[in-house]
């Protein structure tokens, strides 16, 4: 007879009357029904005798490469597809939409700012949905949604269907990054998860890189069926969409709780994790909390009146304004520099390709230091290096520099600031709402698409002042929001540490701490 671990040892639990054993050897808990798989692996968890030495014989990195390999590949493509069906409207300017729909004065900024109207304001409530109804199922739909909307665009015949669709996109396209940012911790401790939030973000890099491309070779099929080539740069992108979202339906996990590619074991040391996250390590049993994971109304207005979330929305503002900047001007403030056109845009190339790849150092190094503060700090105070050399002088190499150093410290702290108010938010419902509010409202940055061209004008080329010192002004903003977090992290943490060893935790029940999530005495806010 095979000898059990210790967890299978410790560990017979019962859920439904369903007398299923937790060990990997059975085969019981694949047949029951995801909700009692789910009510199982959190009965197993939920047992005092449970710590995680019960789990020490697994091996953890053979367990995340296996979550990894998964999850990151599927979602960085929906990612990269959303990008390319958010910003293809500029490739189809080029290719005639504004001639084609007579477009006159302001209404093409206005198809492109109608947009973030919406997917601002929808940020919440669709992370609440997605937990609701299970992320297998809410992020294909919305996908779908979204990808017929861009396949419309291409038949709209004028700027109130345009302006109609464009609206249309932003609902149904708010659900996926601060959705995957959200879905993500679900699945990762807070000191696991930045790098994976870094791999599925740097597809923005490539986005922009493959865009043009595409949109290049679309661009041929000018007058195939009677249709303008800027029609069928919807037409296709959108229904490549449609089919990569049907499929997606099959690839997309919800929870760990039901993960078949892992053993209930490894699945109950996942949940376990993540249960516990947020409190020290050295904390024994009795202050040992678990996380709420109840849905209720009470947690989103907590997070509506959570000071943490309002600056870091400023801290959001230092860089995503920045990055706005960068992305809309970049080519021309290369070209302006005296190289042609076609040398401007692959110029845009290496900083692009540098900059994804500091994007997953930076958080590679953050999780394992288990830190957030320093880098996005040291981040923002290179991006006010950048600019600065890029107002200080007109000569083309050192603007190029100064345009390099800045994108390659933007990239890096977008990853990273979500991440540090995922990791200091507790709750799961809490988490989704403030996360929701966070990349909602600090994209309000896109809406300043329409009077970008007040921001960088072309009289103030090659040196660009006005733009690059709104850019200095945002980021000085995030520097001293940052600063602010952290002073008020490391005071909380220490008054806490204090009320810890004084017992005060011992007035509360461990259902009120849960309650609590953030809030409570047990919890410890990340730096």
């Amino acid at each position: 007879m095979t000898e059990k671990s210790p967890f299978q040892q410790q560990n017979q639990i019962h859920a439904n009357d369903c007398n299923t054993s937790l060990h990997a050897e059975s085969h019981e808990v694949y047949n029951l029904s995801k909700t009692e798989q789910i009510a199982a692996i959190d009965a197993a968890v939920a047992e005092p005798n449970v710590s995680l030495e019960s789990f020490a014989y697994l091996d953890i990195r053979k367990i995340l490469w296996r979550i990894d390999i998964r999850l990151l590949p599927v979602l960085t493509i929906l990612y990269l597809l959303s990008f390319l069906d958010k910003g293809n409207i500029g490739n189809a300017k080029i290719e005639g939409l504004s001639e084609s729909l007579h477009l006159t004065g302001a209404q093409y900024n206005w198809a492109l700012t109608a947009f973030f109207f919406t997917y601002c304001a929808f940020q919440v409530p669709s992370n609440l949905m997605l937990k609701k109804l299970r992320p297998s199922l809410w992020l294909p739909s919305i996908m779908v949604a979204w990808g017929i909307i861009t396949t419309l665009i291409g038949i709209v015949q004028n700027y109130e269907g345009l302006l109609a669709a464009r609206i249309f996109l932003g609902i149904a396209e708010a659900g996926l990054f601060s959705g995957v940012v959200y879905y993500l911790t679900m699945w990762y401790p807070r000191y696991d998860v930045q790098v994976r939030q870094a791999i599925f973000f740097s597809a923005a890099s490539i986005a922009g890189a493959f865009s043009g491309l595409l949109a290049y070779g679309i661009s041929f099929m000018d007058g195939i069926a009677g249709l303008a080539g800027w029609r069928w740069i919807f037409i296709l992108e959108g229904i490549l969409t449609v089919v990569v979202a049907l499929g997606s339906y099959f690839f997309i996990y919800d929870f760990p709780e039901t993960a078949h590619f892992l053993s209930s074991e490894e699945r109950a040391f996942v949940v376990f994790r993540l249960k516990y996250d947020g409190q020290d390590t050295d904390m024994d049993d009795s202050q040992r909390i678990a996380q709420s994971d109840e849905y209720h109304w009470k947690y989103v207005k907590m997070a509506f009146q959570d000071w943490q979330i309002w600056l870091n929305l400023l801290v959001y503002w230092g860089y995503n304004c920045p990055l706005y900047g960068i992305s809309l001007f970049l080519p021309t403030i290369i070209k302006e520099l005296g190289y042609k056109t076609t040398v401007a845009q692959l110029l845009t190339v290496p900083i692009y390709v540098a900059a994804a790849i500091c994007t997953v150092l930076v958080a590679y190094f953050a999780d394992r230091k288990k830190i957030r503060s320093p880098f996005i700090i040291a981040g923002m105070f290179l991006q006010l290096v950048g600019f600065a050399m890029c107002i200080s002088s007109g000569n083309a190499g050192v603007t190029y520099a100064g345009i390099f150093i800045a994108t390659c410290a933007i990239y890096p702290t977008l990853p990273g600031n979500i991440t540090w108010l995922s990791n200091n938010l507790a709750g799961s419902h809490k988490r989704a709402a403030g996360l929701g509010i966070q990349i909602g409202l600090g994209n309000l940055a896109g809406v300043l698409i329409a009077a970008a061209s007040n921001f960088y004008r072309a009289n103030d080329a090659p040196r660009y002042i006005l733009g690059h010192g709104l850019e200095i002004g945002f980021t000085s903003l995030g520097i001293l929001a940052a600063f602010g977090l952290v002073f008020n992290y490391r005071r909380i943490n220490a008054r806490r540490a204090r009320q810890l060893a004084n017992n005060e935790h011992s007035s509360f029940t461990p259902e009120e701490l849960s309650t609590l999530g953030d809030r409570a005495i047990t919890f410890r806010y990340t730096l």
